[in-house]
């Protein structure tokens, strides 16, 4: 094995789905700018997710549209001219 391949700054860090507020903690290495006070009360960086298995559509089968781009509404007004 190659030395120093893998990263050492491990860390416990939240991770939170900001569709359904649903969080868990492990452990990783991922670079945050935030910070959230935890269910034991201490304070742990904050990695903000987009979707979790809690609110993807395979996990829960129900279809949900998450658009946080506003790529719909681009493809409509771009489509509407037409």
């Amino acid at each position: 094995m190659k030395k120093d391949l893998h990263p050492t700054t491990y860390r416990p860090v939240v991770f939170k789905d900001m569709s359904n507020e649903y969080a868990f903690l492990t452990k990783s290495c991922v670079e945050t700018k935030e910070s959230i006070k935890w269910e034991d009360g201490n304070e742990y960086p904050l990695y903000k997710l987009e979707i979790s298995h809690t609110s993807h559509p395979f996990y829960t089968g129900k279809m949900k549209l998450v658009d946080t781009a506003g790529r719909i509404d681009k493809f409509k007004t771009r489509y509407a001219k037409k």
